[in-house]
C-alpha cells in the first residue's frame, strides 16, 4: 500500500496544490510510501497481546511472532476460503488460516483466547497506519484516497479494499488500475493528437511479477494482454540471498541453520536490507547479532555474487515477456516504452537485461519503481479534488473489461481437450461471440464447459438427435457486472439450452 505525500516534482502548480490535500493509497505493493525515515512501509501486521503493530517493526518481529504476524493479506482478501489462491496462501504463511462460513479467517493466538480475524480486518488496520502516517506527514487531517489495483482484481476484491478503506476513516474516491496509474506518472498517453502506441508496464513487486501491455490511443489505455506470477517477486530473491548466508555460516561455524525458523528469519531480514543496498552499491555487509548459540555472524557480499546467486530468478523474470507480446500479436519493435513498477525493478542486472531486449525502447525508470504507481494515483487524485464544480467523469470514459479468460472446453476427434478463449481477460464489455460446437452423429450428446482462468465456473449436456452429424452454435455474452450468458442452438434440429452464470457475490 503506497500513501504518496509528495506532488510529482514536474506537477502543474494547481496539481501541487490539491495533491497536498489527498492521500494517495496503492495496493500493488501493498507499502506506503512517505516523507520519512523509511520511505517505504511493509503492510504487516503483528498482533501482540494487547496491541497490533503495523509496517516496519511488525515486519522485524516475525522473528519472535511469527504466528502471529499476517503478511500478504491481499492474496486473500475478498476470496473465499476454497479459493486456490486462498489455499495456495494457507500454505505459506504461517499464520494460520480457518474457514470460517467458507470465508478465510486469520487463528491469532497472542491473548489468553484465539481470536479469528478477517483479512478485512487486516487491511483495515493498514489503511490506519496509511492515514496516521499521511496525517502526521501533512499537519492535517486527511480522509480523501485513490487506490490503485492490480489489473487481475475481481470485483469481490475491489469491494473488499473499499470498504476496508472506508472503515478506517477514508472517503474512496476511485479504483484504478496499476497499469493506468503507471502511464499516468510518466504522462503517457495524455496528449491526444500523439497517435497510436504500445506500452510495456513491468512490475516487479515484493511478492508478484505483473507484466502487461497496453495500447494508448488518442487518450485511451486498452490493455492488450497481461500476465501475473505469484509465485516470483522480491522475496523470492531475498531468500536466495539468505540461503547464501546460511551456507556461508556453515562453511564458517560448522552450523546447519538453514531448518531452525527463528535463524533463517533473521538472516532473511539481513538479506532484504543487504539487497536493497546492492541496487545502487557495489558490495553491502550482512551483520545479524545472536544468529546461533550467541554466534554473530557478518558476511560481504557483492553485487556480482547477488546476480550469480540470482541468475535463476532474474531469467524467470524477463521470460513471460516474450510469451506476453506474441499472445498480443506484436514483437519487442512494436513496443515505443516500457514502464519499470516496484521495488524490485530496481535490481540493476534486471535492468540490464530488459535494455538487452528493447535495444530502441525508452526504458523508463527516472521515477523510483517502488513508487511510480502511487505517484501515477497522485495525478489522478490532484485531478478529481482540483475539478471546480464538474466530475471529472464527464469528461473522461470509463470501460468495464473482463478480469479473467473466459474460455470453453472441448475434445477433438483423438478426445483431447481444446481450450478456446472466448473472452480473454481485457475484453471490453458487455462483450458476445460466437462459437460452433461439433460432434459425431455416434455421439447421443455434447458436453459443454465454460472457464474462468482454467477453473470451471459451470457445465451443461446437449443432447441433439442421433444419427447426424452435430453443429451447435453457441452464444457466450458477458454483462457489464460480470454475469454470463449462454445460449446453445442445434443447427439442424432447433434444440436449444439457455444457462446464466451469475457473478460471484
Amino acid at each position: 500500500m503506497a500513501v504518496d505525500c509528495r506532488p510529482p516534482q514536474d506537477a502543474p502548480r494547481d496539481t501541487v496544490r490539491t495533491l497536498a490535500e489527498t492521500t494517495i493509497i496503492n495496493l500493488s505493493l501493498l507499502k506506503c510510501v512517505c516523507v520519512c525515515v523509511y520511505r517505504v512501509t511493509p503492510a504487516v501486521v503483528g498482533y501482540r497481546d494487547t496491541e497490533q503493530i503495523v509496517g516496519i517493526a511488525a515486519k522485524q518481529g516475525r522473528v519472535r511472532n511469527a504466528a502471529n504476524t499476517v503478511v500478504r493479506v491481499k492474496q486473500i482478501l475478498g476470496r473465499r476460503f476454497n479459493d486456490p489462491e486462498t489455499q495456495t496462501h494457507k500454505g505459506e504463511t504461517k499464520c494460520q488460516v480457518v474457514n470460517r462460513g467458507e470465508k478465510p479467517y486469520y487463528e491469532i493466538t497472542a491473548g489468553e483466547h484465539p481470536q479469528y480475524v478477517a483479512p478485512e480486518d487486516v487491511a483495515k488496520l493498514i489503511f490506519h497506519k496509511m492515514k496516521e502516517t499521511a496525517q502526521s506527514a501533512l499537519g492535517s487531517d486527511v480522509s480523501d484516497v485513490v487506490i490503485t489495483v492490480p489489473f487481475e482484481f475481481e470485483l469481490n476484491q475491489k469491494r473488499a479494499l473499499r470498504e476496508a478503506a472506508e472503515a478506517a476513516g477514508f472517503h474512496v474516491l476511485r479504483l484504478i488500475h496499476e497499469p493506468a496509474a503507471a502511464l499516468l506518472a510518466y504522462n503517457i498517453g495524455q496528449d491526444v493528437s500523439s497517435g497510436k502506441s504500445h506500452v510495456l508496464v513491468y512490475k516487479l513487486g515484493g511478492t508478484s511479477l505483473s507484466v502487461t501491455v497496453l495500447q494508448v490511443n488518442g487518450g485511451m489505455f486498452r490493455v492488450l494482454n497481461t500476465h501475473t506470477d505469484h509465485s516470483i517477486g522480491g522475496e523470492s530473491f531475498t531468500q536466495a540471498l539468505a540461503q547464501h548466508l546460511a551456507s556461508e555460516f556453515k562453511r564458517t561455524f560448522k552450523h546447519d541453520v538453514s531448518s531452525n525458523a527463528r535463524a533463517m528469519l533473521k538472516l532473511m531480514n539481513g538479506a532484504d536490507m543487504a539487497k536493497h543496498s546492492l541496487s545502487s552499491l557495489g558490495s553491502a555487509n550482512c551483520f545479524v547479532d545472536s544468529l546461533h548459540d550467541g554466534i554473530d555472524f557478518e558476511c560481504n557480499v557483492s553485487r556480482a555474487r547477488f546476480e550469480l546467486l540470482c541468475s535463476s530468478l532474474l531469467n524467470k523474470s524477463i521470460q513471460p515477456i516474450q510469451l506476453l507480446l506474441e499472445k498480443a500479436g506484436l514483437s519487442a519493435r512494436n513496443i515505443n516504452k516500457v514502464v519499470l513498477c516496484g521495488g524490485s525493478a530496481r535490481i540493476p542486472r534486471l535492468q540490464q537485461m530488459m535494455r538487452e531486449m528493447f535495444p530502441d525502447v525508452d526504458l523508463l525508470s527516472s521515477a523510483p519503481p517502488d513508487e511510480v504507481i502511487a505517484v501515477g494515483a497522485a495525478l489522478e487524485a490532484g485531478l478529481l479534488v482540483g475539478s471546480d464544480g464538474f466530475v471529472l467523469e464527464e469528461e473522461s470514459v470509463t470501460v468495464d473489461v473482463s478480469a479473467a479468460d473466459i474460455l470453453i472446453k472441448e475434445m477433438d476427434e483423438s478426445g483431447a481437450e481444446i481450450f478456446t478463449p472466448l473472452l480473454p481477460s481485457g475484453t471490453p464489455l458487455p462483450a458476445r461471440r460466437h462459437h460452433v460446437l461439433s460432434g459425431s452423429g455416434k455421439q447421443s450428446s455434447l458436453g459443454l464447459e465454460i472457464y474462468q482462468r482454467f477453473v470451471v465456473e459451470n457445465k451443461f449436456q446437449i443432447e441433439p438427435d442421433s444419427g447426424r452429424n452435430h453443429n451447435i452454435d453457441i452464444v457466450v455474452t458477458m454483462k457489464r457486472d460480470g454475469s454470463i450468458h449462454v445460449s446453445c442452438v442445434e443447427q439442424t434440429t432447433g434444440k436449444s439450452e439457455v444457462i446464466t452464470i451469475t457473478a460471484a457475490s
